[in-house]
């Protein structure tokens, strides 16, 4: 019994994930401790909106397996997104694929909030 309810999660957790077609990094900082990892194709995510904003999971597959999740407030997003913003001014223009993909991505947003 134990052992289905298991592939069964397993399978469910596959329906949510996508593969991660960039890269992320990930960098946590103790005071006695250091971690870092890098989530790259052949890793996946998943993310979701819960009540009071966004879950989002990175899981890297390969040899050593590893899992980073973390919840964003709404407001503390808001404010992530509008401080990007800002320092897009000052930067030189990102490539017009990765411009593309983001505008897409945001509009969905956009639509999904209205």
């Amino acid at each position: 019994m134990q052992d289905r309810n298991r592939n069964e999660e397993i399978s469910d957790m596959r329906r949510r994930t996508h593969p991660i077609q960039d890269k992320a990094e990930v960098a946590i900082d103790f005071p006695e401790k250091f971690y870092m990892g890098t989530f790259s194709r052949g890793s996946t995510f998943e993310a979701r909106g819960e009540d009071d904003g966004l879950f989002v999971r990175l899981i890297g597959t390969g040899d050593i397996k590893r899992t980073v999740e973390f919840h964003l407030h709404h407001h503390l997003m808001a404010d992530i997104l509008n401080e990007w913003a800002k320092s897009l001014k000052s930067q030189e223009p990102m490539s017009a694929q990765h411009r593309k993909t983001l505008l897409q991505a945001l509009k969905a947003v956009e639509k999904a909030l209205d």
